[in-house]
């Protein structure tokens, strides 16, 4: 006789597989008395289960959507199928920035049989993710194993690579992963620094837990430092603008992932944004198309005034020195 949890899982099973069952249909099936197949859907109704009934001899009973979300019974294909997706979700960033299919997918391989496990490793070792032009490349199973590390909890060693290339190696206390745009960014404190940092999850070689658990207490907001360390990124040189513009519109005007913000009294904000030269930078000011005030350096308030000028004398407007220009 197969144990009461082992009947209710064969039970939810077969509910799943047809839009109605009999009580005498699923007796059969499960080899068990009708008495004990009401009794069985009495308790999957007490565990979430939405199972609907029809009075009667002829009456069924069929499984409907609930208003929760009780204990999935998977097949190994279904199981399978459903790793895969949640892998390729996470890759591609469908559902957003945040890690929520990453983390599902985690959950997931925790309680995979080991047979279902090696099966979804060897497509991770056959199959090869295609980032879009400009996206960097990142192994699935590298994915898992920085969720699987800020899950833990514990001081974990990180091998990685610097912008210019270089091998590191630091001891880190894991805590989020976070996808922006094109990359994920492996959120940790150093410890040898004493400082939370980001590292481009694309350029992590290997991580080994040590074993440690450390208790974080004063974790950041990670799409916040994220965002910040982009902005205020290596960039060859950086620029001070003034928007009169309160803070929530200068950054619709101005995203956090570009600038550095601080509000300058309730109607201004003050930015901080890098680039590659003052050029480069005096094209991105004009394509904000809104009023600011550069505060420094000048070399980028001099490339933004000679960009207006040329502007103005294209479309045969007054120049800024009063002087109509050509035509």
């Amino acid at each position: 006789m197969i144990s009461t949890s082992a009947r209710l899982l064969r039970l939810v099973s077969l509910l799943s597989t047809r839009p109605s069952w009999t009580c005498g249909e699923l007796a059969d099936r499960m080899a068990v008395a009708e008495r004990t197949v009401r009794r069985d859907v009495a308790r999957l109704r007490e565990l979430g289960y939405a199972v609907e009934s029809d009075p009667g001899p002829w009456g069924g009973y069929r499984l409907r959507a609930g208003n929760r979300v009780p204990p999935l019974v998977l097949d190994d294909e279904e199981a399978l199928a459903v790793a895969v997706g949640l892998r390729e979700a996470a890759l591609s960033g469908v559902l957003g920035g945040d890690q929520v299919a990453l983390s599902a997918l985690l959950k997931l391989r925790q309680v995979l049989p080991s047979r279902i496990a090696d099966r979804l490793g060897e497509m991770d070792a056959a199959f090869v993710h295609v980032p879009r032009p400009g996206e960097p490349q990142i192994a699935p199973g590298m994915l898992l194993e920085l969720a699987t590390a800020c899950h833990r909890g514990e001081r974990t060693h990180l091998s990685y690579r610097d912008r210019e290339g270089k091998a590191t190696a630091r001891d880190v206390d894991p805590y989020r992963l976070v996808r922006t745009g094109r990359r994920w960014y492996f959120v940790a404190r150093d410890v040898a620094r004493g400082e939370w940092r980001t590292f481009r999850a694309d350029r992590v070689a290997r991580i080994r837990p040590t074993g440690h658990a450390v208790e974080l207490l004063d974790p950041p907001d990670p799409v916040l430092l994220v965002s910040r360390s982009i902005a205020t990124g290596a960039y060859p040189l950086r620029t001070t603008v003034r928007l009169p513009v309160p803070m929530d519109r200068a950054l619709r005007l101005v995203p956090p992932t570009v600038g550095a913000h601080r509000p300058d009294g309730p109607d201004a904000t003050v930015v901080e944004i890098g680039g590659p030269d003052a050029d480069g930078l005096a094209r991105y000011l004009l394509s904000l198309a809104t009023p600011l005030r550069v505060l420094s350096p000048d070399e980028v308030r001099q490339a933004l005034l000679r960009r207006a000028r040329e502007l103005c004398a294209a479309n045969g407007m007054p120049s800024a020195n009063g002087e109509p220009g050509d035509r």
